[in-house]
Formats: structure tokens, C-alpha cells, sequence
């Protein structure tokens, strides 16, 4: 293929639906979502990857056998991957690391170069995201730095190719948009183009509860950023390209609201986002609810949620971050990640082969079972250990029943019993089992309880 070709998968970029929302109470109002999700690489940031390489190509930042470096949450650095990889240059990027297993994934597949850094530090400190990034460009032989909370083509690419679509699939009709902050790009180049072609439209800010930008966009005063789950918004400071001029409305949206509007999206309307997603549709719902007349209203499928799977699809994570619904007992019980009242209970049965164990251990990501008669009376618990001496460097013993290997003298501790007795128990390098006379609860790790202290520091 000559050099000089363009990508064909890079002319799938834009042109992106626009859906309207049925099965939500929105209130006298009309909302629309348009599906950035259904771009090449899966997201909004398509667009402002395929901007800022074709300017820095443009004014020579970027030559042939050059470097792309950036600092992303996963999303734009998906689309510099796309673009920069299709074109033939080397990708760098530095992510948080609360980012997705999936984007990581992807961003390796496509051959970028992925470093993960803390996402508990903020700007200024060695190893926060941005730092990283700049630092590494400075080092790196003909490194472009795309810089996106800097790079004037990122509002660019959304007041050329997003913002003039949206006004066309609504037939010049609209009067408010609903959008997040994470470098400020779509706020701003949408602000721009709606500026001049319907100066009246409000923009409507959604933002994660610990981000800075609502709290700043009405009041002007930046204050103390906190933490939040959701991926790709929400800032702990202002970017530079930041546009706030017609924000008339900010909602601070919170992780659970978030997560549970995405999980909402999909079951209602079919539509799989991500995290920002939630954010984005939380806002706009109570922004339309909120109105006495009716009104058109835009807001954005930012990504595809396949990329979150491991996250707001994953009902045991969503449990562990303290996002779903759970029945508190102020107990033990409230350790156990997979209780058996609440049937999630990952088991086998005695007769069940060490290679049946040995699968649902991996399928689960657990490195011990409950053993169970008829799926309710516990017998026994079979770890990786118990396996491993099953099998006698033998692989054939795969083929062994679990009530060969496992262990069944049980101590069992009731969920009556303290802290201090769990951490004995598990001192004793064992798996703590929760019993009592009306039965088996569940089993309790070190991660369990590491999980249990961690969210007490929420």
C-alpha cells in the first residue's frame, strides 16, 4: 500500500446517529442521544484524534517516523491509536490507573504503547497522568505531544464536524445540549458553532460528584476536587481550552447515579455506553424533568460500554465499589462478596472433577470454592493448593473428584464474630467460611476484607 494512502477505516469517523430516547420519563421534552459510540474506535474522541494528527501533520509537529504521545482516561488515547497507528507512527500513552481492563486491552492490541500510572495524585506531582505524558515527550526523539487539554484542533474537531451535525439531524430545531468536561473540547467547539447559529441554546454541564468544573461554573471558585469512579469527565482542575460561556445549568452527578443510568440505558433503550455515559443521561433527565415548556434537548452516547463490561456490567465489581444496591446486616455477612442468600455463590459439588473446580476458579477470578451438597449444605472448601497437590504432576488427575483433594475440617465462624476474629482466622492462612445454625453465608478472603476497609475510608 503506498504510504500516502489514506486510511479507509479513518473515513468511518463522524457522521454519527441521532437517536431519540422513548422509554424514559423526560419530562414536556424531547431528548436525543447521539451515538459517538458508533465510531471506528468506539468513542467521541475519534474525532478530536483525527484532528489534532492532521494539524500537527500539517504544520510539521509530526513527521514520518515520529512518536504520538499523550496523557488520556482511555478514550481519546483509543483515538490517537486508531489514527496514529493506521497512518504508521508509534503511539505512547500514559492512563490512569482506575481506567478500564478493556481499554488498556485495546489500546495494546491496536500496538500503542500503554504506561499506567496513580490516579490519586493530582497536577503538579511526578506521576500524575499529564506530568508523565509531557515529561515523556520531552524525552522521546521526534515526540509529538497532542496534549489535548491544550491543543487548540481538539474544540476544533467538534466545532467542524460534531456541532454542524447535530444542527442538521435536528433540523436547525434545539435548545439545549448536555455535555461533560474532561479536556473541555466538545464544550467548547460546540459553544462556538452554536454561538453563531443559535445564540439562545444553553449548554447543560453534567459532572461527577469530586470534579471541580460544576462548582466552578457557577460560582467561578474552584474548589477541592474529590474522587469518582466514572471514566473520561470531571476534572480537578480548569483546562485551558475551557469554554463555559453557555453554560446556563451544571448537575454534579454521582458514581451510583451514574453507573445505574448507564446499566438503565441499556435496558430500557438497548443503547450500551460507558460511565460517562450515565453521567451524561442522569443530567439530561432532570434537566428536562426540571421544565415547564417544552424543549429539544441533545445529549451523547460518549462511548460504547463494551469497554466497561468489567465494570458497570459486572454486578460483583459494582458490589465491591459499593455502586449496587446490598442488603446490610452489620455483620460479617457484610464482607462476604458472594453471599448465599443472595444466590451468588460460585460452588461445586463433592463428585464435580478437579478440572470443573479448577474452570469455575478462573470463570470467577476466586482462588477457593465451597464445596456443596445438592448446592446447599457445605461439606467442604477446595483451593488452588488442594488442586495442585491433586494432581501429582499428573494432568490425568484433572479428571480426580474435588471430594478427593478438598479440605473438610471446617472451622466456621458465625456472623456474630468481630473483626479481630476474622483477621485471626485469616492469619491462619485460611479462607474464613460463615456459618451459623440456619447455615452457609458465604466465604471471606483477604480481599474481602481489604475491600471492606478500603470503603470505610469513602
Amino acid at each position: 500500500m503506498p504510504n500516502n494512502a489514506q486510511p479507509a477505516v479513518l473515513e468511518l469517523i463522524g457522521n454519527t446517529p441521532l437517536v431519540r430516547v422513548s422509554r424514559f420519563d423526560t419530562g414536556p421534552c424531547t431528548l436525543f442521544l447521539k451515538l459517538e459510540s458508533q465510531n471506528p474506535g468506539g468513542s467521541i474522541k475519534d474525532r478530536v484524534g483525527l484532528a489534532m494528527i492532521d494539524a500537527a501533520e500539517r504544520d510539521g509537529r509530526l513527521r514520518p517516523g515520529g512518536t504520538i504521545v499523550e496523557a488520556t482516561a482511555g478514550n481519546t488515547g483509543l483515538g490517537l491509536a486508531l489514527v496514529g497507528r493506521a497512518k504508521g507512527y508509534r503511539v505512547v500513552l500514559v492512563v490512569p490507573d482506575k481506567m478500564s481492563t478493556e481499554k488498556v486491552l485495546h489500546l495494546k492490541a491496536m500496538g500503542a504503547e500503554v504506561h499506567i500510572t496513580r490516579s490519586d495524585v493530582g497536577k503538579g506531582h511526578p506521576e500524575y497522568y499529564q506530568d508523565m505524558a509531557a515529561r515523556l515527550a520531552a524525552e522521546i526523539p521526534d515526540a509529538f505531544f497532542a496534549d489535548q487539554f491544550n491543543n487548540p484542533a481538539n474544540p476544533l474537531a467538534h466545532e467542524c464536524s460534531t456541532a454542524p451535525e447535530i444542527w442538521a439531524q435536528t433540523q436547525h430545531d434545539l435548545d439545549a445540549i448536555v455535555v461533560g468536561v474532561g479536556s473541555a473540547g466538545t464544550l467548547t467547539g460546540l459553544t462556538r458553532f452554536f454561538k453563531r447559529v443559535q445564540p439562545d441554546l444553553e449548554m447543560v454541564l453534567a459532572d461527577p460528584q469530586g470534579s471541580v468544573m460544576a462548582e466552578y461554573s457557577r460560582s467561578g471558585i474552584i474548589g477541592q476536587a474529590g474522587s469518582w469512579a466514572v471514566e473520561g469527565i470531571g476534572e480537578d482542575f480548569i483546562p485551558s481550552i475551557c469554554d463555559l460561556s453557555s453554560v446556563r445549568h451544571a448537575y454534579s452527578i454521582s458514581d451510583e447515579e451514574s453507573f445505574d443510568h448507564a446499566r438503565q440505558l441499556l435496558r430500557a433503550e438497548g443503547i450500551l455506553g460507558g460511565s460517562s455515559t450515565g453521567t451524561l443521561l442522569a443530567a439530561a433527565l432532570r434537566y428536562c424533568r426540571e421544565q415547564t415548556e417544552p424543549k429539544r434537548v441533545v445529549s451523547f452516547v460518549c462511548d460504547t460500554g463494551t469497554r466497561y463490561l468489567s465494570k458497570v456490567y459486572n454486578d460483583q465489581w459494582m458490589k465491591d465499589q459499593g455502586l449496587l444496591p446490598y442488603t446490610h446486616y452489620g455483620d460479617l455477612r457484610d464482607l462476604i462478596a458472594r453471599r448465599f442468600e443472595d444466590g451468588r455463590v460460585i460452588s461445586v459439588g463433592p463428585d464435580d472433577t478437579l478440572l470443573t473446580a479448577f474452570q469455575r476458579m478462573r470463570l470467577a477470578d476466586v482462588s477457593q470454592l465451597p464445596v456443596l451438597v445438592g448446592g446447599k449444605q457445605l461439606i467442604g472448601v477446595i483451593d488452588e493448593s488442594d488442586i495442585l497437590l491433586g494432581m501429582h504432576e499428573d494432568a490425568s488427575h484433572f479428571r480426580l473428584t474435588v471430594a478427593s483433594a478438598m479440605a473438610d475440617t471446617l472451622h466456621t465462624l458465625p456472623p456474630s464474630a468481630s473483626l479481630a476474629e476474622l483477621q485471626a482466622e485469616l492469619d491462619r492462612g485460611l479462607v474464613a467460611i460463615i456459618a451459623d445454625a440456619s447455615g452457609f453465608h458465604g466465604l471471606i478472603t483477604r480481599v474481602d476484607l481489604l475491600n471492606h476497609l478500603r470503603r470505610s475510608l469513602v
